[in-house]
């Protein structure tokens, strides 16, 4: 019997070691700003504490004019109470979060437009401006059924981040559910990247100084990934729906360790739960197979984008046997990638690669990989783990449209308030004329008009206290 309690607290003492140390390892940001917008609570979502925006925080605060809370009409079975309260906004409006840590933030905006009967969100029409950057234009709040959440990366070099919200007209308004300001890790953009322009490959600089918006972020080959098995709080979605052809793959998955390596691909790059599963070209005899894995991804115009590819060799029996290329809108991007060479000869070592890409006009992008000149027989000769697409702000810093910041603003109607302001003059004017009438006429009445005597004195300042002084005297 005490044998057993003992393996049962060491067993115990084991688990609770393993949990500290995973925990000490997790990424802890400095700038952590969770936002429980319209709520008078705080609300927990992935073990995670959304502060309630009316609570004084010294660090953050909501600054608006007219704005109020909205509950939903019906409570949401299975969505995160985050999404059964919103903020609205009858006029622009911000959010300022003090800035701890410069650098890149992450930035994510959660919308649902549930059902109230004191106001229907469906009629709602703004803009959305982060620091300058113009994050949407015209943006109504998404679906009905499922909450939205868009991701922004933004360099940040100021001392606040603001968040602003204004109505695309007087009759429209704004909301938002809950906010998420995070400094990312320092490693989470680099400064440069590939850019593949047509046939050729150039260097992109200031890669980080850049803003991008999530449009993609897959898990080639495995599950869902969740919040919660992402020490970034992301969600990474299955490959399925945007595979073009998936004749000659095969999936596979690795119930191993995943070795993180200084300098390589971390964990908050990307996590344990993408880098163990894939998709893969496997040689089953001597000769290679003549076929690519192709993924679509549709895109708008006009924009460039930033392609991260994840890659990890899971599957190999032994390091060095596998080669093959990396295809970023059929133009050749990476000859002959070598995952045991770029990982410092190391199995189920992750590795990312970021290409720099124009959308064209065509809309999409294709992202492939397939055999090398230097693929081998009975080996695997292709493999993708994970692939994220977000795109990069224009030249008038914009992520959605070719209006910049300042003439929104500016768009803004403010005639009304322009209109109002002389007439609420020209009616204390008109109060203040017939009060005079009306005293001149009341003492016309008491006493007699008689002509005011012409050789009066005007007195000085010092004359004038001298007599007031007398008179209180």
């Amino acid at each position: 019997m005490g044998t057993l309690l003992s393996s049962r607290g060491f067993s115990l003492f084991l688990l609770w070691t393993f949990t500290l140390y995973g925990l000490c390892l997790s990424f802890s940001p400095i700038d952590n700003y969770l936002i429980n917008s319209g709520a008078s609570l705080d609300s927990v979502v992935d073990n995670r504490r959304f502060i309630s925006d009316s609570s004084n925080s010294p660090d953050s605060h909501l600054s608006s004019g007219r704005t109020f809370s909205l509950c939903a009409g019906t409570l949401l079975p299975g969505l995160p109470q985050i999404y059964h309260t919103a903020r609205v906004f009858n006029l622009p409006s911000k959010y300022v979060f003090n800035v701890k840590d410069p650098g890149t933030h992450m930035v994510r905006l959660h919308f649902h437009r549930f059902n109230s009967s004191r106001l229907d969100l469906g009629n709602s029409r703004f803009h959305v401006l982060v620091n300058g950057l113009v994050a949407l234009t015209n943006f109504s709040g998404g679906d009905f059924v499922n909450p939205k959440v868009i991701e922004y990366l933004l360099y940040v070099n100021s001392e606040k981040v603001e968040i602003r919200f204004v109505p695309a007209k007087k009759s429209n308004f704004a909301f938002v559910n809950a906010i998420e300001v995070i400094s990312a890790p320092k490693d989470l953009v680099l400064e440069t990247a590939q850019y593949v322009n047509g046939d050729k490959i150039e260097e992109f600089q200031g890669l980080n100084k850049q803003a991008f918006e999530t449009m993609y972020r897959v898990t080639v080959g495995g599950p869902k990934v969740t919040p919660f098995n992402d020490s970034l709080w992301r969600t990474w979605i299955p490959d399925d729906e945007y595979l073009k052809s998936s004749e000659g793959s095969n999936k596979v998955y690795f119930g191993g360790r995943i070795k993180y390596q200084d300098g390589g691909a971390s964990r908050e790059v990307g996590p344990d739960n993408v880098y163990d599963s894939a998709r893969l070209i496997r040689s089953k005899n001597a000769s290679i197979p003549n076929v690519n894995l192709t993924w679509e991804f549709p895109v708008s115009e006009d924009y460039k984008y930033l392609v991260r590819m994840h890659f990890c060799d899971i599957a190999s029996i032994s390091l060095g046997l596998l080669y093959f290329n990396v295809y970023v809108n059929e133009h050749l991007a990476y000859k002959d990638l070598d995952l045991s060479d770029v990982t410092n000869y190391m199995l189920a070592s992750p590795f990312y690669a970021d290409f720099v890409v124009d959308a064209g006009r065509s809309g999409v992008i294709t992202v492939s990989v397939g055999p090398s000149s230097k693929s081998m027989g009975y080996t695997v000769d292709a493999i993708l783990n994970g692939v994220e697409i977000m795109k990069m702000n224009n030249s008038v810093y914009s992520l959605d449209g070719k209006v910049p910041a300042e003439l929104i603003m500016k768009c803004w109607p403010r005639r009304t308030l322009g209109i109002l302001l002389p007439l609420i003059a020209l009616a204390c004017l008109l109060l203040s004329l017939s009060a005079i009438v009306h005293r001149r006429k009341s003492n016309a009445e008491l006493f007699p008009w008689s002509k005011l005597p012409t050789d009066i004195h005007e007195i000085s300042p010092k004359q004038a206290k001298l007599q007031l002084s007398n008179i209180v005297t």
